[in-house]
């Protein structure tokens, strides 16, 4: 379907095809805020019992790798998380699958590997040089 906007064509797809993908990403998006909230209890320092317990170095260095891990993973699902909230108002606002960089339509192969992909495969590879 095309939308006429400022005398320039813009392809947006049905919200037929959508409804499913909007789905999908919404519970997508409970499972990484569930997720989010497992890793964060298993996080070392979340433990009460850490502030009394005087740990032996090695205990200490497990603690120091545990919070760490669990940080990296958080920081990474935190990511997730914004992407995917980024594509579902992209859906709301009816322009899921146009890259929010350079306007084109973003391949359907990378929307169906990637459904909460804001930008195409080229602004992708600028972005990262």
């Amino acid at each position: 379907m095309k939308r006429k906007n400022k005398n320039k064509d813009t392809v947006v797809f049905p919200k037929s095809l959508l409804a499913p993908v909007g789905n999908f990403l919404g519970d997508q998006l409970k499972n990484l805020q569930k997720r989010k909230e497992e890793i964060s209890n298993e996080d070392p320092f979340s433990q009460d019992s850490r502030v009394t317990d005087n740990a032996a170095p090695d205990t200490e260095a497990d603690e120091q790798f545990g919070h760490a891990r669990t940080t990296a993973i958080k920081n990474q699902i935190v990511r997730n998380i914004i992407q995917t909230r980024k594509a579902l108002a992209r859906i709301k606002i009816g322009k899921y699958g146009i890259c929010e960089n350079c306007g084109k339509m973003i391949d359907t192969d990378r929307l169906i590997v990637y459904p909460e992909a804001t930008i195409c495969v080229d602004c992708e590879r600028k972005k990262e040089k």
